[in-house]
């Protein structure tokens, strides 16, 4: 069993690939879970190769959960942690907080074009933090 935590910094919305991260990491073979500690990100594997596929996926999730400033979210009331807050709660909610990803000879065992990402749902930069647990 082995555990460590990964700390990434985010710039405002979007998807930070750590894949190099978790693969520089991660030893032998077993299951890896990754767990982000934090309630307004997500955590996704997803396409590396074209960056497009982050940008697309990070405008569709602005224009499904828009900022609390869009007329069509005036029944929230979260409010007070600004525009982007309770959007980023939603977002959270619907997408995964933990991802299981085996793990053989020492490397994550992902597909091709597949990248372990940290979805940030927040316009502000970030400090968050993802704990990885390789068993």
């Amino acid at each position: 069993m082995k555990q460590t935590v990964f700390t990434l910094q985010t710039a405002g919305q979007g998807l930070y690939e750590f894949t190099r991260d978790v693969v520089g990491w991660a030893e032998g073979n077993g299951l890896l879970t990754l767990f982000v500690r934090h309630t307004s990100c997500s955590l996704l594997i997803q396409e590396s190769a074209d960056p497009e596929v982050q940008t697309d996926l990070t405008q569709f999730f602005k224009r499904l959960v828009p900022p609390t400033t869009d007329p069509s979210m005036s029944y929230l009331t979260h409010t007070y942690e600004g525009p982007d807050d309770m959007p980023a709660h939603i977002k959270a909610a619907m997408l995964p907080v933990t991802l299981t990803i085996p793990v053989a000879r020492g490397r994550p065992v992902l597909g091709t074009w597949q990248g372990i990402y940290l979805f940030e749902h927040r316009d502000a930069p970030k400090t968050r933090q993802v704990v990885a647990h390789l068993a």
